[in-house]
């Protein structure tokens, strides 16, 4: 019989898990507290009986992530991770260090089948999902590698968070628990490519986390090149959803535009994007692209991000230029991978 994995249970799931093994449900909370820190095993449980460790080891799995690679940026600090998780698998996630705080980017699945043109993610396809607990595992041992507190999170690494949704949904409601590590959502920001029907449902959660929609181009020919989620969602149903999440959460929408040479960089696009967002509370970002050795895509030239930027702002739009983060170690948008372990040995 397959092990439930514990780090993915509420407090009142865990509760009741306890009533069923014949245990008082006032032990949930400790336990809870316990698997918000980063335990490797029951036995480090040390406030409850020896027999009750036992007996949680012969029920529940425990995820234990183990550095597999640690980079270090000598540039700024940003520090890669690339954990071997559960059969082998394995994610990367990054922690920036800003002035405001410490922030992780963690990953939702083991690659990707969105299939970005420009983001390494996705190059070998999408093997899984990850768990609620698996992507809380990379928060909790980054901090213990690290020996940083982590302050904010954005769910903006390896795989699609809203193709995840039920699990990053429960990671969301996990992280922010009072009981355990308690990183308020409102530090907290979740990008997607734009599936429309699931930023509807996300919605309806009324969770107070910031969406970041994966934008990238202001038309459907120039999105649809780049993109081919665009096929599905085209930018006319995605900015519907868009409006619909704003009317119900009244959360200000941060659009992340990747400026891409020749292909989402010229002044006209600059325009339509300024008429598609005109009337909106939103916030774009513009993210010099970084480059990936499998892609023909270039990054706009500093020239072009700045006329870009000017064009939006005479237009009324806030627009601010990401500062690049790590990229001598790879660790800047669009370059996180879907590793092996032997890909991991290498490089």
């Amino acid at each position: 019989m397959s092990k439930t994995e514990i780090k993915c249970l509420s407090v009142d799931e865990l509760k009741q898990a306890l009533v069923e093994m014949g245990e008082k449900p006032f032990r949930a909370k400790p336990i809870f507290k316990w698997l918000h820190t980063p335990v490797s095993s029951f036995d480090e449980m040390t406030d409850q009986s020896k027999a009750l460790r036992e007996r949680l080891a012969e029920r529940f799995e425990l995820t234990v992530p183990h550095v597999e690679r640690k980079q270090q940026s000598k540039i700024d600090g940003t520090i890669k991770y690339l954990w071997r998780m559960r059969e082998g698998d394995c994610v990367e996630s990054v922690l920036m260090r800003y002035e405001h705080g410490n922030t992780i980017c963690v990953s939702t699945q083991v690659g990707c089948r969105m299939g970005c043109k420009f983001c390494a993610s996705g190059l070998l396809g999408l093997k899984r999902n990850l768990s609620a607990g698996e992507i809380l595992d990379q928060v909790l041992f980054a901090e213990k590698d690290s020996g940083l507190k982590i302050s904010n999170i954005v769910l903006m690494g390896t795989g699609e968070p809203l193709d995840n949704y039920e699990n990053v949904l429960k990671f969301l409601h996990l992280v922010s628990c009072p009981e355990g590590i308690q990183i308020g959502q409102r530090h907290i920001s979740l990008s997607t490519s734009g599936l429309a029907d699931k930023i509807e449902a996300l919605a309806g959660e009324k969770l107070q986390i910031t969406l970041s929609i994966s934008l990238h181009a202001p038309d459907n020919e120039s999105r649809g090149q780049i993109m081919p989620v665009n096929r599905s969602y085209p930018i006319e149903r995605l900015m519907q959803a868009c409006r619909h999440y704003f009317d119900v959460t009244g959360r200000r929408i941060s659009y992340e535009y990747a400026m891409s040479r020749g292909i989402s960089d010229r002044p006209w696009q600059a325009e339509k994007l300024a008429a598609l967002l005109r009337g909106r509370p939103c916030h774009v970002n513009l993210i010099p692209l970084n480059p990936v050795k499998e892609s023909p895509i270039q990054p706009s030239t500093r020239e072009a991000v700045r006329r870009f930027q000017q064009i939006l702002e005479k237009n009324g739009v806030t627009a601010t230029v990401r500062r690049r983060l790590g990229p001598d170690i790879d660790a800047a948008c669009g370059q996180l991978r879907r590793r092996t372990l032997e890909e991991g040995d290498r490089q």
